[in-house]
């Protein structure tokens, strides 16, 4: 690797790698030169008998935009334009409707909604397929055509019809907004810190640090949930040091490309940011590349227990390679490992623990016969027993009007409370610590 390279990992329109292309080894096949002069006849007979004129630029951009899409899903070509926006969009803000999306079949797929954009407010989906856009058809478009459709100024109005589960269609109206990334958001849940990182822009890694030093400045912590959920990647140095964070030695992460002298090895450094608390990372299907990157790490090196889904399985890297004055391309260069040498790609990182999303239901108790009931029970008192009527329960006072920073926060709460999988990840680490307590007691 350059000294002025940088690699990250993503989905969509994210950033993925700034680098040279490597020096390919010359090819002396004459073939080559044939299909060549294939593409220029072709190119000749379409500028000048096609039904309408088109421009010499948009045909070529054309058919290297096509040549790249056909390798594999995340390889394309960046027009200036969407160049621009994909190195906005590693900085943390960019302008659009808040999705992370990949092509599927010449449809948009929803990789990941982001928390509090248009998209995640008007219920998009991790999974969803996009079909239309402003009622007109996405087959046909490459991924950073539908993308660059789906951006536009602030505060326009757009439409995007969607597949969800091989069922109907249904439009979803959404107006466009700035879309700033807060890659971390944390609380503490009696004596549990959570932490849900959305992405893997510049600054995660140290929000990360900065957020957890805080938090453990408040009160004992007796373990961390990392959620990882419907995270679709992002730069690969700030994956690492994530990883890293939680990590006191160890491999994290190998990348390897076709010529085998290229791989690149990144380890940790000594310290754990949480001094070798129990840790539980979440993951599911919207949890991809830098995402899995972590969650493989972690899991490999024993230091956390991975609880939810199975993960995306992005296991692939691009380099983003400009082209001088005319955008760049993006190249599917290598694929990484996880420390013991398993390559996920199109098989995702297993759960330790799989815990499917669901509705928790409270079942009203059936009236069932107890030790007290009996007319003649032991130490029974007189007037205990079956013929008590149930006292009824005092109804709850009036709750009375807060700031909206209160109802965020009470929102939040009643959120967690619903979240399945985060709940048994919250159970799970209260059950370790509680029996590490009777253990050291004993």
């Amino acid at each position: 690797m350059t000294r002025n390279s940088m690699i990250a990992f993503g989905l969509g329109t994210m950033m993925l790698t700034f680098g040279a292309p490597s020096n390919a080894t010359a090819r002396d096949d004459g073939s080559a030169y044939e299909y060549l002069n294939l593409f220029g006849d072709v190119f000749e007979r379409v500028r000048r008998d096609y039904v309408e004129d088109v421009s010499d630029k948009q045909l070529i951009e054309a058919a290297i935009a096509g040549m790249l899409q056909s390798l594999d899903p995340h390889s394309a070509y960046l027009d200036p334009e969407s160049y621009a926006d994909m190195q906005v969009d590693t900085k943390g803000e960019f302008g659009g409707l808040g999705i992370e999306v990949t092509m599927d079949g010449g449809l948009v797929k929803v990789i990941s909604p982001i928390d509090d954009t248009p998209a995640a407010q008007a219920g998009v989906r991790a999974g969803d397929l996009i079909t239309h856009i402003d009622h007109e058809p996405v087959l046909g478009l490459s991924l950073s055509e539908a993308v660059d459709r789906m951006r536009g100024p602030v505060g326009t109005d757009i439409t995007i019809t969607i597949r969800r589960g091989g069922k109907d269609t249904l439009d979803i109206d959404l107006k466009r907004a700035v879309i700033k990334i807060r890659s971390v958001r944390s609380r503490v849940d009696d004596d549990i810190g959570y932490l849900r990182v959305t992405s893997f822009s510049e600054q995660t890694d140290a929000n990360l640090r900065r957020t957890v030093k805080e938090m453990r400045a408040q009160k004992p912590l007796k373990g961390f949930v990392l959620d990882l959920r419907n995270n679709p990647g992002g730069l690969l140095d700030q994956a690492v040091a994530v990883a890293d964070d939680f990590l006191d030695q160890g491999e994290i992460v190998s990348t390897r490309s076709r010529d085998a002298r290229e791989t690149e090895r990144y380890n940790a450094a000594k310290g754990d940011l949480i001094d070798g608390l129990p840790l539980v990372v979440l993951i599911n299907g919207g949890s991809a590349s830098a995402s899995e990157i972590v969650a493989g790490a972690l899991q490999d090196q024993k230091r956390a227990i991975l609880m939810g889904t199975k993960s995306f399985g992005k296991g692939s890297v691009q380099t983003i390679i400009p082209l001088r004055g005319h955008g760049a391309m993006k190249l599917t260069t290598s694929r990484y490992y996880t420390p013991s040498g398993r390559s996920i790609q199109g098989v995702g990182i297993e759960p330790d623990i799989e815990v499917p999303a669901a509705k928790i239901e409270v079942l009203e108790p059936r009236r069932q016969m107890k030790e007290a009931d009996y007319r003649n029970a032991l130490d029974k008192k007189p007037g205990d027993g079956a013929n008590k009527a149930p006292s009824k329960k005092d109804k709850p006072a009036a709750k009375p009007a807060g700031d909206a920073a209160k109802d965020r926060e009470d929102a939040a709460a009643k959120a967690a409370a619903e979240d399945y999988q985060l709940q048994r990840a919250l159970d799970l680490l209260r059950g370790m610590s509680l029996f590490s307590t009777k253990r050291a007691a004993s």
